[in-house]
């Protein structure tokens, strides 16, 4: 049997040069928030290993992770496919069907064991013995534990997988819950998100595949590089939030002057994600940007919390527990701001 070729050597046949290389290696580092000197080792790293084995799973879910990954931009997802990864089973992406895509899935496992990367949208429906998914006639729960059983790592992607997100929520009919709570003794990588950024999924595989370990994981288990700071400290309306002005409407003069929607229900202060840095759409615009404030999509129980255009409370434990003593001050004093620079205005107009 022939040794499949390293990535650089793959990467060298299609005529990638080492500049380009390493420029590529450069941004990936900087996009996972890794110090400069790690361009070269993640370019070393990625030269040296091999396609990543990897199965994809789709349970109870929309396709929307699917859809974004395909958005993908840097890398894109044919120089994923193509280049670093070999994606040996896939729902929606795959030519095979029936029997033949099943046997893909299994010849995978068994020609990767211990290797091989699961990656699973959708929650797992639990209630009935499972039965409100099935592929192949199997439930997802059967499927997920006949999949991850000589998988190195599992990546849930999506807030359905990574919390169990809109199939879990009240009344939660089918028992549905994440993936997380089904699998153990193997490393979960949580990437939520309704849906999850391109430029996460692709990054963490990538990270993985450079330095063969997982990034630096929050408490919830989602990569710091992406989840570590939220919506709100990288907001680019954050100084009219700072400044106590505050959008009253979405098509107010406030709105139109691009003024902070925390009144509006903004969930960016208690939203960890890089929306506001990486932006959707090749780099295009975020939600806040179209005019539209933060749904908080993915944190865990978004949908039953409820509420997307009710303003966060000031006094709540909640939020004094996710942004902290200051930014609580902050909403305090930019209140005190609008307030102040209201009695200025209307003592300037009475003066008139």
């Amino acid at each position: 049997m022939t040794e499949p070729l390293l990535l650089g050597d793959m990467l060298r046949e299609r005529g990638v040069s080492r500049r380009a290389f390493l420029k590529y290696a450069s941004y990936m580092s900087s996009l996972m928030a890794l110090p400069p000197s790690a361009a070269a080792a993640m370019a070393d790293g990625l030269a040296k290993a091999r396609r990543q084995a990897v199965i994809w799973l789709s349970f109870q879910e929309c396709t929307g992770c699917t859809e974004s990954l395909t958005r993908s931009f840097s890398p894109s997802l044919e120089d994923l496919i193509f280049d670093f990864i070999s994606l040996d089973y896939h729902h929606t992406l795959q030519s095979a069907s029936g029997e033949a895509a099943e046997e893909a899935r299994r010849q995978s496992m068994r020609d990767n064991k211990g290797k091989y990367i699961v990656v699973v949208d959708g929650s797992v429906p639990t209630a009935d013995g499972g039965v409100y998914s099935v592929i192949a006639g199997q439930s997802n729960m059967a499927m997920l534990a006949e999949t991850v059983e000589h998988a190195a790592a599992v990546v849930a992607v999506g807030t359905c997988a990574a919390y169990g997100g809109l199939p879990e929520a009240n009344p939660n009919p089918t028992g549905a819950v994440a993936v997380s709570k089904l699998v153990s003794g193997k490393p979960v990588i949580n990437i939520p998100g309704c849906p999850p950024m391109p430029q996460a999924m692709a990054g963490t595989l990538v990270h993985i595949l450079s330095f063969g370990r997982l990034p630096e994981l929050d408490h919830l288990g989602r990569p710091r590089a992406f989840f570590g700071e939220s919506i709100h400290d990288r907001c680019y309306r954050r100084p009219f939030y700072e400044r106590g002005l505050f959008a009253k409407t979405f098509d107010d003069e406030g709105a139109r002057q691009g003024w902070c929607l925390y009144e509006l229900g903004c969930k960016g202060p208690v939203t960890y994600n890089a929306c506001a840095s990486q932006k959707w759409n090749g780099g295009v615009s975020f939600p806040i940007q179209s005019g539209h404030g933060c749904i908080g999509c993915s944190e865990p129980r978004f949908w039953d919390r409820g509420g997307l255009y009710k303003p966060l409370s000031v006094g709540t434990t909640d939020l004094r527990k996710v942004i902290g003593i200051t930014a609580v001050a902050g909403v305090a004093l930019g209140a005190a701001s609008a307030a102040l620079a209201r009695q200025r205005r209307a003592s300037t107009d009475t003066k008139e």
